[in-house]
């Protein structure tokens, strides 16, 4: 009776020892080799609004912070020099048009008349006919061209998104192919984990990954979209030799290097506010995770 104390006390110690073990197990599975990440962002595509007119702008229809719809105009370019610019296109139609008719009718003239005229004079008026038609083919090209530059003094929306850092004024001057404003494409919005390179074998495409956004108690879910193709290379640059630069680096250290990896939301996650550049925490879930970190 005197041992038993003792093999209670060996039991208990086996048991502390094992549950121990048991725990450190799971931390070395979970902090190693279970592929989550805390350094993951919201991310999404920009568009960079720009008109294809330069003009003075007569009116700015949205503000900063706004939310646009694919098609909805966003500002517009003062009009007047377009809409005469059509005016005078029009009218240089009109006149090619009948330059036209009139090559037309001579060559008409001089076919009935072949007998009395010369071979060289029924050239020169098919000639001239071509020579109107080209004309009146390219005044209706340069009408075409009038009508598209007075609807493109309207610019659209060409995404669903978020209208941010708008500075633009009713009086400022735009330039053609000039960014006056930035689109938030909010169909776009995704979240972007850099995962470590020594986890991505336990990523594969459309595996599903929780999400937790930093200071937000709410947890929304996505999947795997794509992991990328390449990272820079920041240990090699070009030379003026064209040979490899190589910088020298400590063969016992190896830092592994960050792969992102795209997360493509589930509709759940639209009822979350999500702001680009948003840090988040990503837990791919794999038969042998149930839960992400806290």
């Amino acid at each position: 009776m005197k041992h038993f104390p003792g093999i209670g006390q060996v039991i208990l110690t086996v048991a502390v020892v094992a549950a121990a073990a048991f725990v450190a197990v799971g931390l070395w599975n979970y902090y190693i080799k279970a592929p989550w990440t805390r350094d993951a962002h919201v991310r999404a595509d920009v568009v960079q609004i720009a008109p294809d007119v330069s003009g003075l702008v007569d009116a700015v229809l949205v503000g900063d912070n706004t939310v646009v719809h694919k098609g909805d105009v966003l500002f517009r370019v003062d009009r007047q020099r377009f809409v005469l610019a059509l005016e005078q296109a029009e009218a240089a139609v009109a006149g090619r048009q009948a330059a036209l008719e009139q090559a037309r009718r001579e060559v008409e003239r001089s076919q009935a008349l072949r007998e009395f005229a010369s071979r060289q004079r029924i050239e020169q008026d098919q000639t001239a006919a071509s020579q109107a038609e080209a004309a009146y083919r390219q005044a209706l090209a340069d009408r075409d061209l009038a009508k598209l530059n007075l609807a493109r003094s309207d610019v659209k929306a060409s995404v669903n998104g978020i209208i941010s850092n708008l500075s633009l004024q009713p009086g400022d001057y735009v330039s053609s192919g000039k960014s006056v404003m930035a689109l938030i494409n909010t169909d776009s919005i995704r979240v972007e984990g850099y995962f470590e390179e020594t986890k991505l074998p336990n990523i594969q495409i459309g595996d599903s990954a929780m999400i937790r956004l930093m200071g937000q108690p709410n947890v929304f879910y996505g999947t795997v979209d794509s992991i990328a193709g390449g990272i820079e290379d920041r240990e090699r640059a070009d030379s003026s030799g064209l040979l490899a630069n190589v910088n020298p680096t400590f063969t016992w250290v190896r830092l592994a290097q960050r792969v992102p990896v795209r997360i493509k939301l589930k509709e759940a996650a639209a009822e979350t506010r999500l702001i680009v550049g948003q840090t988040a925490t990503v837990q791919i879930l794999t038969p042998s995770t149930n839960s992400g970190p806290r």
